[in-house]
């Protein structure tokens, strides 16, 4: 997979895969939605123009695949906002060697986005459906570098640890000890934390035996199920 990199402007000729229509779209989202916000890394907005995010949305939703919203992908989950998929890419500063841990695949779409930027990406889904939509979408687009499995997101994948980064795309109450025992000794961690109405956006750093946190930017997510998330959904 090819990266756009040290471009200062986004040409829509030039705008990765996806139909001419779709791809200036595109070109679009990121000048507006993602540069137009403030994030500048050559190497994500890369990714954010290469990936086709029209590939991973339902076909009712198509006139929307580049809106400045998150969208519906069924089993009451959504795909993130363009500018929070690119923000918290941006948070875990990846160079291109990394082996990433994904809580929460979704449809596939940030993974992709990862997979521009780390040696692996290892995403993990607690919904079946979802989990193998995802895995048969990637492998028909061609993203050989990520890999999709089926469990509780909140205990991590153990057997693939140590991760250089992860990043969890649904929101906790509590940043899950097992996510943060399966980071390297150097590692990063984005999350959202917080409660069912308001949640922080968090970065975790590993130095050695010390770990820090800051936190990037409000959020609102949908909630992280599992043993060390919330038991049932938000509203239900």
């Amino acid at each position: 997979m090819s990266i756009l990199r040290n471009k200062d402007a986004v040409d829509p000729a030039n705008a990765g895969s996806g139909s001419g229509d779709f791809a200036a779209q595109r070109a679009a989202m990121v000048e507006k939605q993602i540069r137009g916000r403030g994030i500048a890394d050559p190497l994500v907005l890369g990714a954010m123009l290469e990936v086709p995010r029209h590939e991973f949305i339902p076909t009712t939703s198509l006139a929307e695949a580049y809106a400045d919203k998150p969208l519906s992908i069924g089993e009451g989950q959504t795909i993130s906002q363009p500018y929070m998929v690119a923000a918290m890419t941006a948070a875990l500063g990846l160079g291109g060697s990394e082996r990433v841990l994904e809580v929460g695949t979704g449809c596939g779409y940030q993974a992709a986005v990862l997979s521009h930027l780390a040696a692996e990406v290892y995403s993990i889904e607690s919904r079946g459906p979802l989990a193998l939509a995802a895995r048969a979408r990637l492998e028909r687009l061609g993203y050989k570098n990520v890999h999709v499995h089926c469990g509780d997101g909140t205990l991590g994948l153990a057997e693939c640890a140590p991760f250089d980064a992860i990043l969890v795309t649904a929101a906790a109450p509590a940043i899950p000890e097992p996510l943060v025992q399966q980071l390297g000794a150097s590692g990063r961690m984005v999350i959202p934390v917080g409660s069912s109405e308001y949640q922080k956006l968090t970065l975790l750093q590993k130095n050695g035996g010390e770990m820090t946190t800051r936190v990037l930017e409000e959020c609102r997510f949908v909630p992280l199920i599992g043993r060390h998330g919330w038991s049932k959904p938000f509203h239900e």
